[in-house]
């Protein structure tokens, strides 16, 4: 059974309308997908996170049932649409809730940037497996996979995209899961897609890290080949007090691999002790089962 229900409620933006999902109370926990995928990308995990929370999920623009106006978009813009999401979504008497903040790639580097441009509105956060920067050559090689989305069929990209996202031990393990998260992506536009990979090639967040007031955990898998374990290094540099994680045996998804890694997620979002990884702390895990540069 679903933890959300299929119902959308959707809020207008200049260029069209965000789409989310609510379900539950208490402290707002607020989930942001990755490129070229939707909210639905949560589903098989949702469950572990539920309690005492009100879970929000996001489309980002252009992904899932969200709209898009066919112009570029930034980060930035992406940050400032969840913003607006916040404050919509408020508390009694007007003023916006104050949100934890879990970012998986793309939604991680949109969470950072959330965090640095609105830090009263971030309690804690977690960023798994991204960057707020892609390094020197980001621009030209984000230009390259954004035409790569635009003329590749989706088909086509899907064992690329695969392998990047989980090892081979889940894959063989968790083919549910992997399908339903290939389904996803083959139903996003490649536009949409195009245009988010663009606007990660542009950004640089570097500069803005110390704005970040939220108390944070950068977690990301040893064998990401997206964003690469010294990314997740020099991101948890940036911001003071960060606590970083590198978990062994886990690729770009790892928070989707490791039931281990959410454990330590759990813990970290009530302000518990937070268990260290270990060899045995990654895949693979089951998820439950409702359900290489290029991210």
């Amino acid at each position: 059974m679903r933890l959300l229900s299929g119902t959308f409620s959707f809020l207008d933006r200049p260029w069209g309308k965000l789409a989310y999902r609510t379900s539950g109370t208490g402290r707002p926990l607020l989930l942001l997908h990755s490129l070229a995928l939707s909210s639905g990308m949560w589903e098989p995990v949702l469950s572990e996170f539920a309690a005492g929370r009100r879970i929000v999920t996001v489309d980002l623009r252009g992904h899932g049932r969200s709209a898009w106006d066919w112009q570029a978009f930034s980060v930035e813009d992406m940050a400032d649409d969840i913003c607006c999401l916040i404050d919509a979504l408020g508390v009694p008497g007007g003023e916006p809730a104050p949100v934890d903040v879990i970012g998986m790639s793309m939604g991680g580097t949109v969470a950072v940037a959330l965090a640095a441009r609105h830090p009263k509105l971030v309690g804690r956060l977690v960023a798994c497996d991204t960057t707020a920067w892609y390094g020197p050559n980001a621009p030209e090689a984000w230009e390259q996979r954004a035409r790569a989305a635009e003329t590749t069929t989706r088909e086509m990209q899907v064992p690329f995209q695969t392998d990047r996202w989980f090892g081979e031990s889940f894959r063989r393990h968790h083919p549910e899961t992997v399908s339903a998260v290939v389904g996803i992506f083959l139903s996003t536009s490649p536009e949409a897609h195009a245009a988010a990979c663009r606007a990660l090639g542009a950004y640089d967040g570097r500069s803005t890290l110390e704005a970040i007031t939220a108390t944070t955990l950068v977690a990301t898998g040893e064998e990401d080949f997206a964003t690469p374990p010294s990314m997740g290094v020099d991101l948890a540099a940036g911001i003071s007090g960060a606590t970083l994680q590198v978990w062994p045996g886990l690729r770009h998804f790892a928070l989707i691999e490791s039931s281990a890694l959410r454990s330590a997620i759990r813990a970290f979002l009530s302000g518990d002790t937070v268990p260290p990884p270990t060899p045995q702390s990654g895949c693979c895990q089951a998820v439950p089962a409702d359900t290489r540069s290029e991210l």
